[in-house]
């Protein structure tokens, strides 16, 4: 599904529960100086990101100052966030002239304690070459070294390296919990075009061999994927930027199940089996 950019007014964007991917929730929350915005989500563990600006977060009685430094975009700097247990309240207060900023969510009931992950503290990858047409970036602020203080949520940043190319591909699928050839994790996506008025296509195909959907993604479309293979790609001349949010069924290790007519290639992109790797 896609959800053309529009003016939330801090309301969410994928909601608890949502009817197509339940396992995820995702909203935007822009602040001015000195606003205040409350964020608490029952039943999903959720992770303040700043896309751009400052922000000063508490969850009950923890503060933790000074989290975001990017100012122009999300070209301008590294990630950073802080993770909140399930159903805590978050506290967040623009401390910069403007903020906007990520909230993801996972649906998960234990309460993990909250911590923040600073920009040194980031897990980043990066896979694919100019050949194929696959460079990219992964950074990821809720990777693999945070499994053990994390439920079932995954969150990260890609980028295309590069101008132009695809990304997510070798096509591949994570809609059905069948271990160890796969896990359902749904999957939402916030994108980003530098400059902004590039644009790319996501596709979504249901089953191997038959055609499928694509969508026209713009500067801060979202894209909320429940099943199917869905990789996608930026114009020719232009970065894609996408904040990607994974909440597993039962487990947090994703298990992608790589589309078996373009499987063979990935011994062919550079790096992609440590990337696989990292989604852990």
């Amino acid at each position: 599904m896609h959800i053309a950019p529009y003016d939330n007014r801090s309301q969410p964007i994928i909601g608890a529960d949502h009817p197509l991917v339940p396992l995820v929730y995702f909203n935007i929350v822009r602040l001015t100086r000195g606003e205040v915005f409350g964020s608490t989500v029952p039943g999903y563990e959720t992770c303040v990101v700043p896309a751009t600006g400052t922000v000063d977060v508490t969850v009950d009685d923890t503060d933790f100052a000074g989290i975001g430094k990017r100012r122009l975009n999300v070209w301008d700097g590294e990630p950073e966030g802080v993770y909140v247990g399930s159903g805590c309240p978050a506290r967040i207060i623009c401390i910069s002239d403007a903020a906007e900023v990520f909230v993801a969510g996972a649906r998960y009931d234990t309460v993990l304690p909250a911590f923040a992950i600073r920009a040194d503290e980031i897990d980043p990858v990066q896979y694919g070459s100019d050949d194929t047409k696959t460079h990219r970036k992964i950074k990821h602020i809720l990777g693999q070294r945070y499994h053990d203080r994390v439920g079932r949520l995954l969150v990260s940043e890609l980028y295309t390296v590069g101008a132009g190319g695809w990304s997510g591909f070798p096509s591949h699928k994570h809609d059905t919990d069948r271990l160890p050839l796969e896990t359902r994790h749904d999957e939402a996506y916030n994108f980003r075009f530098n400059p902004p008025h590039g644009s790319g296509l996501q596709m979504l195909q249901r089953a191997d061999g038959e055609p499928g959907e694509a969508y026209h993604i713009v500067d801060g479309s979202t894209i909320a994927i429940d099943r199917g293979y869905h990789p996608c790609c930026v114009l020719p001349g232009y970065e894609m930027y996408y904040f990607t949010i994974l909440g597993g069924l039962s487990q947090r290790p994703l298990v992608q199940y790589f589309q078996p007519s373009h499987a063979d290639q990935i011994e062919t992109i550079p790096g992609i089996k440590d990337m696989i790797a990292k989604f852990k």
